[in-house]
């Protein structure tokens, strides 16, 4: 049974790496520190795409998240930690989120975000994986709300919505690289 990592410091205070905005990795800051300023730091994340190939898994984000809380996503991911190369933290989120593990992954896609949050810079080297898994998934309920199947072109039609709440960096990641979606 998947157990859920202890409650971070201080609402989300736990320290992560700190990037330049070429992707080198400069230094460490807390949480806190790094949404409030807007430096650059780097996320991974893995999307979760049926053996078949034709679905995706797609979920609602905790309404506690400190940031895109209540947003929709297809990644399971989260922000690099120190020392950690994205594909280490790609694996240590799908495991806290989902509750997957030994799966193969395989990148998919990557770009940076130079984008705002609640009237503040927000500054992310983003990297996704990809990995094809059926279930059964075990959301961590202090990050993920519910989660579903949905097929290439459900994701594809609320995507193009721009008032449906879907996680901003994910939706700008995948912008150029729906292709890589198609089954």
């Amino acid at each position: 049974m998947h157990t859920p990592p202890p409650p971070p410091d201080s609402a989300g205070d736990e320290v992560v790496a700190v990037f330049d905005s070429s992707g080198h990795v400069r230094g460490t800051a807390k949480r806190s520190r790094v949404y409030a300023e807007g430096l650059w730091h780097a996320s991974a994340g893995v999307l979760v795409r049926s053996t078949d190939g034709e679905r995706i898994y797609v979920h609602r984000r905790s309404d506690t998240k400190s940031v895109f809380a209540g947003h929709h996503d297809c990644l399971a991911g989260g922000v690099v930690d120190p020392g950690e190369t994205p594909e280490v933290t790609a694996r240590r989120e799908l495991h806290e989120e989902l509750g997957v593990d030994g799966v193969e992954l395989v990148p998919l896609a990557q770009t940076a975000w130079d984008g705002v949050w609640n009237a503040r810079p927000l500054r992310c080297h983003l990297y996704a994986f990809e990995t094809r898994h059926d279930g059964p998934f075990v959301h961590q309920p202090t990050e993920i709300a519910d989660g579903w199947w949905w097929t290439h072109d459900q994701l594809l039609e609320h995507l193009a919505d721009p008032e449906w709440p879907f996680v901003p960096d994910t939706r700008v990641l995948l912008a150029d690289f729906l292709t890589a979606l198609s089954p």
